[in-house]
């Protein structure tokens, strides 16, 4: 069984771990990524994920297929969610599970940083300087400032 999904509404830590539980299971390993009050020196109250959601369930489909194949008896779950969340809310559940805990946790952790490094999930963090996309920079962008031009491929807590 594989749970892997973007949601608006939060997610639980006990669905992802119910997904990849077996009783050949003997390693399960976890990540959960929460949105935190401070990013690269910027106070942070609140952020927004947006996602074209097609084209994630397919990217999310891929690096679960790719761990898959290179961990064998690896069981995945990874839950995204979208839309405003709060400083202290969970961004992200990644779960795995194989016969022992050297392949769950690299499991997991291969699919915690392939979906930073690939899912089409952009934020846009929100503090006291104003809002600003993370992590990328616009043509029409000049020196260190953040501004509404700059976005991010993927970022989370943690």
């Amino acid at each position: 069984m594989t749970l892997l999904d973007l949601r608006e509404a939060p997610l639980s830590v006990d669905e992802a771990l119910d997904a990849v539980r077996h009783p050949g299971a003997g390693g399960v390993a976890l990540f959960v990524g929460a949105v935190r009050d401070e990013n690269d020196g910027h106070a942070v109250t609140h952020l927004e994920y947006e996602a074209h959601a097609p084209m994630a369930a397919r990217e999310l489909r891929a690096i679960a297929d790719e761990i898959a194949a290179e961990v064998p008896g690896v069981r995945l779950a990874a839950v995204h969610r979208v839309g405003t969340l709060a400083v202290g809310e969970v961004a992200i559940v990644c779960a795995a599970s194989a016969p022992h805990r050297a392949e769950a946790f690299r499991a997991c952790r291969e699919l915690v940083d392939r979906i930073k490094a690939r899912l089409p999930v952009w934020k846009r963090e929100h503090g006291p300087d104003g809002p600003y996309w993370v992590g990328w920079r616009d043509a029409r962008c000049d020196g260190d400032e953040h501004g509404a031009a700059e976005g991010e491929a993927h970022e989370h807590g943690g």
